[in-house]
Parts: C-alpha cells; structure tokens; sequence
C-alpha cells in the first residue's frame, strides 16, 4: 500500500540523500548542506508549496520509504490564480515499475484540486522516456512553448 507523508523536519536528511541520488542519474550538481537549508525555508513557508515521502508497505506491513515528490507554487495571471510546478518526483530505483509513479500522480492530482491549483507544470529531460509515458498515460500534454531560464548570481 502507498502513503504520502508530509515532509517534516525530522525528514530533511532522508529526502536530499534521495535528492543526491536522484540528481546523480542526470549528474546534476548538489550541495547537500544548501539543500537541507532550503528544506528548512521549504517547510516553515507553506506558501513556497508542498512535498511529501513516498512510503510502501511491504508484506509485513513494514512501511519504508521509496521516493519523493515536490510541488512548489506561483501566481499566473494567465491561468487566473495559484499554479505549481512539479518540481521534482522521484521513486527509488527498486521501487520503480511497480505504479509507485502513477499514484503519486494521481495523489498530487488530488491535492492540487484539494489546494484550488489551476495548472501543475513539469519539465522532463528528454531521455527520460518512462516519465513521459507516466506523464503522457495521466494527461499531461507537452506544452507549445519553450521553457527559458536567466540565471541570476
């Protein structure tokens, strides 16, 4: 059976050495310390979003941990209210394969309707082909428009 648990304080450490390995797989760059720092800002401004442990009972009902997701939000103008991004989702590889992903796409369907969200965008790296048929299979669209950054110092 799958869980969602809010992220607390108490689970900063296990969710960016989830982040670590996660971020490994595209060899993106991480600095565990920042990334607990953010956590704690994440947490204490239930404005920046929401993210939740993934958590699957096995046979013995043991609860244990295989992944992770984070929706952070923005005001749009163009889709008249809050929106989010999901920014990441992450399923332990063991895990995978097993509709953990499709759950939780479902389960943050949900809490966007819950929490009167307009739209959840996501980005994907284009190899990654078995997030864009999760994606793709729970009616996500691609989107006409390009995604551009400015990075800022």
């Amino acid at each position: 059976m799958i869980t969602f648990k809010p992220l607390e304080f108490i689970d900063i450490e296990a969710i960016t050495y989830m982040m670590q390995d996660f971020y490994a797989i595209d060899n993106y760059p991480i600095n565990l310390e920042v990334s607990k720092k953010l956590f704690e800002e994440f947490i204490t401004n239930q404005n920046l979003g929401k993210a939740y442990l993934i958590y699957n009972s096995d046979e013995e009902e043991t609860l244990k941990i295989v992944g992770y997701v984070i929706l952070t939000f923005v005001f749009s103008f163009e889709y008249k209210g809050k929106i989010a991004f999901l920014d990441e989702l992450y399923i332990k590889e063991t895990a995978r394969g097993k509709g953990i992903g499709n759950q939780t796409i479902l389960f943050i369907k949900e809490e966007s309707r819950k929490l009167n969200l307009k739209l959840i965008y996501l980005e994907v790296e284009n190899h990654n082909e078995n997030a864009q048929k999760l994606y793709i299979a729970n009616d996500f669209k691609v989107h006409n428009r390009k995604i551009m950054k400015y990075k800022l110092n």
